[in-house]
């Protein structure tokens, strides 16, 4: 019996796949595997790769013409046995470029060099992303294949994938959004041998079907879903678990002119003249000033400074007095390609104008029949260039609506292209959100009633209409803010009376299932504006309270003079958290620009409970301080604020509510 047992001991090990005589554990370390730094040396010597940065990202373009050059032995990180883990993740950043309809390229395969078997492998095609590997069963090998539809991958931009594999179980999550799961009948095998095998970066072992994109990671994680490390990501596009150090540092940013570590090629264009946008077509594009005789890259939406002093605000001087139709509650900058840049004024009376930037200053172009409007807001769907109005008084007629007004390319004007029945309309969001364009209309009051809702509206590409989308409950409504953080897209108004007192709650609300559902309220006194900011990672939104008023009070002149509040987003506990008050005196609007590295917030100070002569405040940020007040400007009654560029320089320019004037600021910087 004792013979039998310690024969038995003697074997258990050699009967367990594996395993060998010491002690088991498992083939690789269980730590993130970077299969790109195992290919590619740290210097970038490597045949055929190269650094190209777009859309301010670095990845690598690989475009070897042997294909084994991009390869190592499995061996390399398999160091303890030959068995490919039973679970793993793999992690996959890439921008792909548009394929014809059947063509198929290869991210990376495992192959059985001595029999050019492929092991295990992962592919895309223009509609599906295909997980291949091999299955054994006696003298019996077959490839089995588990395709995710519709990750649309070919449409230029960068993304994340993360395929989670657990036995019979795989998952595909793209940009941290929601996984797609599916239940294979033939799960993974426990015991797939790479002994003897290679990784293959981009291809299978041969030139057809090589990756033709950029990619910036490919990571093998052991034993476990990777997706809970990356996610939630403020920019879910490029969550990170693991670069190679080619493509480490901050993405398109040079500091402070460093010569750069590794040579890398961009997708080029230089633009000259004034200002030109910087949007997502823009990014990694180089605009150079030719004033200030900088270089200037497009990163994000800022342009960063490559080749220029830093820029610094000394002060604040009068650029022009703009008079106007009447008093201006509302004024829009925007550009109009080929056409230049254009400021809208929405006027007290009848006649509202848009001017034109002209030798440096802004001339008269058209006059626009309004009743009380509040505001302007411009987009673009494609390339049609709209405007639209909020009115807040009803026309000749005695009809409430507002008016959508679309740029004519012959005539070089705005003509109206569709009403919107609306109810004392405050403001305008115009936004898109997955591809879809909308528009939200603050309606203020209906007669006496101020608790009534306010409406979102989807554009109909088949009508090429806007249609009543959503509705939602506010009281007296005075502003929209869209933003988006990572996936998730908000939408704050804010209430500014509900028809007995002014402390109300002002909500946001989330985009989830096709329509905006309640997130998070925030207790305000007269909200009139919501602004929302980042400075770097961070995430800001400012609100500007208005006064103090309820019926059952007596109201006093200090009511004005109240406290406008920045609340931060805090990621781990996803709400927004009071980060710091400002006093201000009925304020009316924020609006957030920077000048170089330094970031400001100026606030619409409009009346003090004496005077409207009150003046408004450019607050500067100083990181743990917060904002901290820097230039005073004299102001009267105050109502909006934006920033703009030209060639010459960065401008405010203000409304007043109070008088048919209008000014332009510049910004002097040294």
């Amino acid at each position: 019996m004792s013979v039998l047992l310690t024969l038995c001991v003697v074997l258990l090990p050699l009967a367990t796949p594996g395993r060998g005589a010491g002690r088991w554990g498992p083939c690789t370390d269980l730590r993130p595997l970077d299969i790109l730094a195992e290919a590619v040396p740290p210097d970038g010597t490597a045949v055929g790769v190269r650094v190209t940065q777009v859309q301010g990202v670095r990845g690598l373009q690989l475009s070897a013409a042997a294909p084994h050059d991009l390869s190592f032995p499995a061996s390399r990180i398999f160091f303890r046995c030959d068995l490919f883990p039973e679970e793993f993740s793999i992690v996959v950043t890439l921008k792909v470029p548009s394929l014809p309809a059947k063509k198929n390229e290869y991210l990376f395969t495992v192959v059985a060099e001595e029999r050019d078997s492929l092991l295990l492998g992962l592919r895309y095609s223009p509609a599906q992303l295909h997980f291949l590997f091999l299955r054994e069963a006696g003298a019996r090998a077959w490839r089995a294949r588990v395709s995710f539809r519709g990750p649309a991958l070919t449409d230029g931009r960068w993304h994340t994938l993360v395929l989670a594999v657990s036995e019979g179980s795989f998952s595909l999550t793209t940009d941290c959004g929601l996984p797609v799961d599916i239940m294979a009948d033939m799960p993974f095998p426990a015991t797939l041998s790479v002994q003897g095998a290679r990784f293959f970066i981009g291809s299978r072992r041969r030139t057809k079907g090589q990756f033709t994109g950029l990619v910036r990671q490919l990571v093998l994680l052991p034993g476990s879903d990777a997706t809970p490390r990356l996610c939630p990501c403020r920019n879910p596009e490029l969550a990170l678990l693991s670069i190679p150090p080619i493509l480490r540092g901050l993405t398109g940013r040079p500091e402070d002119n460093e010569v750069l570590k590794y040579p890398y090629e961009a997708d080029m264009k230089v633009t000259l003249g004034s200002r030109p946008p910087c949007t997502k077509a823009e990014d990694a594009q180089f605009w150079f000033d030719a004033g200030r005789k900088g270089l200037y890259l497009c990163v994000g939406s800022e342009w960063v400074s490559v080749l220029a002093a830093k820029e610094r605000l000394d002060y604040v001087e009068e650029h022009q007095s703009l008079f106007t139709n009447a008093e201006t509650l509302g004024i829009e900058v925007f550009v109009i390609p080929e056409a230049g840049l254009f400021v809208a004024t929405a006027n007290r009376k009848t006649t509202s104008a848009i001017y034109k930037w002209t030798d440096g200053k802004f001339s008269s172009y058209q006059d626009i029949p309004t009743h009380q409007a509040q505001s302007w807001r411009h987009f673009t769907i494609g390339k049609k260039i709209f405007l639209v109005v909020a009115n807040f008084e009803p026309n000749e007629k005695g009809q409430e609506f507002s008016v959508i007004y679309k740029w004519s390319q012959r005539r070089l004007r705005f003509t109206p292209y569709q009403r919107v029945l609306t109810h004392s309309a405050r403001d305008w969001e115009a936004f898109e959100v997955a591809g879809e364009h909308f528009l939200a209309v603050a309606n203020h009051r209906e007669g006496d009633n101020h608790n009534i809702n306010s409406v979102v509206y989807k554009w109909n590409p088949g009508t090429r209409l806007f249609e009543a989308n959503q509705t939602i409950a506010t009281s007296g409504a005075y502003d929209w803010e869209f933003f988006t953080v990572g996936p998730y897209a908000f939408l704050a108004v804010a209430n500014a009376f509900n028809g007995t007192s002014t402390r109300l709650h002002s909500h946001l609300y989330v985009r989830l299932g096709g329509s905006f559902q309640i997130f998070q309220s925030f207790l305000t006194f007269g909200a009139a504006d919501w602004e929302v900011f980042h400075i770097g990672e961070r995430v800001f939104l400012a609100v500007a309270n208005s006064h103090r008023y309820d019926v059952e009070m007596q109201v006093q002149n200090d009511s004005y003079v109240i406290n406008s509040v920045i609340y931060e987003l805090n990621v781990t506990a996803q709400t927004f958290v009071r980060f710091q008050e400002i006093r201000t005196c009925s304020a009316l609007d924020w609006e957030f620009f920077s000048v170089g590295e330094d970031y400001f917030l100026v606030v619409a100070n409009s009346f003090d409970g004496n005077t409207f002569s009150v003046n408004s405040i450019i607050y500067r940020w100083q990181g743990y301080e917060g904002f901290v007040a820097v230039h005073s400007l004299p102001t009267f009654g105050c109502r909006d604020w934006e920033t703009f560029h030209t060639a010459a320089g960065s401008y405010l320019v203000y409304s007043s509510a109070k008088e048919p004037l209008s000014r332009v600021l510049k910004l002097r910087t040294g």
